[in-house]
């Protein structure tokens, strides 16, 4: 029973996430939202997810500042985690694989997109 945890600032852009998800016919049980890296740490601690879906530019915790607070506790270091931002550059995603993240979609994205990409951590209804 699949739990992705979804950070991103925007509540719009949490909802569009997870209509693409759905869109892509990958299998999601449990969703959950938190509006940057401070409140993902919280929610994290209230159930492990499965997947965490993290945008880069957040405020009060980036996306990238996230994935190394959440890996250098070495309990959750195994969540796979998903970069999905504006920033696309080739660098950017060479920092966020240094930093551990799995994958890397850039917006706006397709639900293909998402599929091709959360399709190695998902199954596919």
């Amino acid at each position: 029973m699949p739990k992705v945890l979804i950070v991103d600032d925007s509540s719009v852009m949490r909802k569009i996430i997870q209509k693409n998800i759905k869109a892509a016919k990958l299998v999601v049980d449990e969703f959950v939202e938190a509006a940057d890296g401070k409140d993902a740490l919280e929610k994290i601690k209230g159930g492990i997810p499965d997947l965490i879906l993290c945008d880069w530019n957040m405020p009060n915790m980036t996306g990238i500042e996230f994935i190394k607070t959440l890996h250098s506790t070495g309990e959750y270091s195994n969540i796979p985690i998903v970069m999905i931002t504006t920033e696309g550059s080739d660098s950017m995603r060479q920092e966020a694989a240094d930093a551990g993240a799995k994958g890397y979609v850039t917006k706006p994205f397709t639900p293909d997109q998402l599929s091709a990409e959360l399709g190695k951590f998902l199954m596919v209804s």
